[in-house]
């Protein structure tokens, strides 16, 4: 593992002692919580660009179109 990169982050008050108070009553570091956190939304980006790129040959239709198809075969 590389050695880690500090970064300033600002949190409001609230969120802060959320965080400081969550961080205590798990043992952990507020570094931590927050690295999982950020790995945990990228993670979801990375499931959410696969899923685009599964995707990208499917035809594609306008919202327009699709609810005209919709009142042409009866649905509306």
């Amino acid at each position: 593992m590389t050695a880690p990169k500090r970064a300033t982050v600002y949190f409001e008050p609230e969120v802060h002692r959320a965080l400081r108070l969550r961080a205590a009553s798990n043992d952990r570091s507020i570094s931590d919580m927050v690295n999982d956190a950020v790995k945990a939304a990228l993670a979801e980006d990375a499931a959410d660009l696969e899923a685009f790129d599964r995707r990208k040959s499917e035809r594609s239709i306008s919202f327009e179109g699709f609810v005209r198809g919709m009142k042409r075969r009866g649905r509306l």
